[in-house]
């Protein structure tokens, strides 16, 4: 189960999915993709007996400016980055690991991480640098991210050299594996993904009668698992005409405290009425599509 990690903790460590290295690295490896969270450990504890520094570093960290995150399902994001190694760091290796992951917290003891169910895979561009492709993964109905977790996030990326050591052997020397992480190579917000609903009444309506516009903001809940109203959020109402093919803001509208939207115009022409929002640091933008009033 993958669940809310921290550096100190080795169970939190420890809760990467059991998952075998991918293609791109030997099927037969002796080290599996939780065998590194065991080497992060030793390193992060300053542990007697720790991996050595493995010459690698990490560059061009590449991920989506916004991980949107509902309740449900799986979502994942794309990470690339440039890997530059040492002419001593063989990352053809069966045993050799690299990945990107996000954290917030400090850089030295992050208090949360989310990685990728599976290793980056790496394609080498010269001797000593390869570009590498990885995934992060989130699993919102196993209660991987609270609310508080909402907004910015930095990445990391790390790479483990097991140089032939089976973690789980009788003989394992952990001072025989390189390992090095990188911190703050780049950000990415997690936000709270977000609903927005229109709809416009009576249907038809008489030129210069009131037309009622309701509407509902609401974002997900990671702490309960739904969606809950967005409450004293800014949102425009906007009108298109029939014909036409933009969108003029008529005015702005402030959700109550159930993330409710309520108000009234004067109808004048054929047209679609929307509300529209904005987006926050920790909830993406929202528009749904344009609900259509035939004036008479």
């Amino acid at each position: 189960m993958r669940t809310r990690a921290t550096v100190a903790a080795v169970s939190g460590a420890l809760a990467l999915s059991a998952l075998a290295v991918p293609a791109a690295q030997a099927d037969d490896s002796a080290a599996s993709y939780p065998d590194v969270a065991k080497v992060r450990e030793a390193t992060s504890v300053r542990a007697e007996g720790e991996p050595y520094a493995l010459n690698v570093s990490f560059s061009n960290v590449k991920i989506a400016k916004a991980v949107k995150v509902g309740t449900t399902g799986r979502v994942s994001t794309a990470v690339t980055y440039t890997l530059t190694h040492g002419t001593d760091v063989n990352i053809k290796a069966a045993d050799f690991v690299t990945d990107a992951f996000i954290y917030r917290g400090s850089d030295l003891r992050p208090d949360h991480r989310l990685f990728g169910d599976k290793p980056a895979k790496c394609t080498a561009t010269s001797a000593t640098t390869a570009d590498c492709k990885g995934t992060i993964e989130v699993y919102p109905a196993a209660h991987e991210l609270l609310n508080t977790d909402a907004g910015t996030w930095r990445a990391a990326a790390e790479a483990t050299a097991f140089n032939g050591q089976d973690p789980a052997g009788e003989t394992f020397d952990i001072s025989k594996v390189g390992y090095k992480t990188q911190a703050n190579r780049g950000t990415t917000l997690v936000q709270r993904a977000s609903k927005l609903t229109v709809d416009a009444s009576p249907e038809p309506v008489k030129k210069g009668k009131p037309i009622t516009v309701t509407g509902k903001l609401s974002r997900a809940n990671w702490d309960r698992g739904t969606y809950n109203g967005y409450v004293e959020q800014p949102v425009k109402l906007q009108f298109r005409k029939k014909d036409g093919d933009t969108y003029t803001t008529l005015k702005t509208v402030k959700t109550n405290a159930t993330g409710n939207l309520k108000t009234t115009v004067t109808a004048t022409e054929d047209g679609y009425f929307r509300f529209t929002f904005a987006g926050t640091t920790t909830t993406p933008a929202a528009t749904p599509a344009g609900d259509y009033v035939d004036v008479r």
